[in-house]
């Protein structure tokens, strides 16, 4: 990405390209600080962090604990989104991780309209949320969330593994009893075969029914490698 010729743009013009690579990456970002004394001083300005997403970058690395504050400071989604989920699911602080959960859904970050939608239905079985996150985006979210592997080691709070029991016991069963999507046939009808026994032909219930139980079987809560409640 060349970006000398944005020196040569009227100053407000280059504060919406510093706007715009923020939101695309981290690394965009930090490519442009370093081009020049100006860009740095735009890419540094106040507002600027609020459009990052730190989860751009794989969650592993080691992201300096400084900019993580900075983007939570300016009411960064993607850090509300990271303290909510730990607040709620390691600390078990549900009010106020709902609360962080919520307003990074509200800011339309998507993992945090799905996970919020998640946790409300698993945990007080209100399925309103879920009509937020786009049918045709869903599968995507879904891997998308499912897909960072923060907990190293760290196992879920029992009311999670409660939830998980009885989603087994009483709502599993009805997905593998609909005929819907082709099923096919099981020796055991387990959570760990819920998202191969149909395709997509399935009715809208069971592919509910699907991603809640993809979200119980694999999504990990955050690790203590990094305590949010220090931001």
């Amino acid at each position: 990405m060349e970006f000398f010729p944005l020196l040569e743009l009227p100053e407000e013009i280059q504060a919406v390209v510093v706007e715009r690579a923020a939101r695309n990456s981290i690394q965009d970002l930090f490519g442009l600080k370093a081009s020049s004394r100006s860009m740095k001083a735009l890419a540094e300005r106040r507002g600027v962090y609020h459009f990052l997403d730190v989860l751009s970058v794989p969650w592993g690395l080691n992201m300096p604990s400084e900019l993580l504050k900075a983007c939570y400071a300016e009411g960064n989604p993607s850090t509300l989104y990271i303290k909510g989920v730990q607040f709620f699911y390691t600390f078990d602080l549900k009010e106020e991780g709902l609360s962080l959960m919520k307003r990074a859904a509200d800011a339309g970050y998507e993992r945090a309209v799905y996970t919020h939608a998640m946790t409300r239905a698993i945990f007080w079985g209100e399925g309103k949320y879920l009509s937020r996150i786009p049918i045709e985006s869903l599968d995507r979210i879904g891997k998308l969330v499912r897909s960072v592997k923060w907990g190293w080691g760290l196992w879920h709070k029992p009311e999670f593994k409660e939830r998980m029991a009885l989603f087994k016991s009483h709502i599993l069963p009805k997905f593998y009893s609909c005929q819907c999507g082709n099923p096919v046939e099981r020796d055991c009808p387990c959570l760990w075969h819920i998202d191969v026994t149909k395709d997509d032909n399935m009715c809208l219930h069971c592919l509910w029914l699907k991603e809640i139980g993809l979200f119980l079987r694999e999504f990990e809560p955050v690790s203590l490698y990094r305590d949010t409640r220090k931001w």
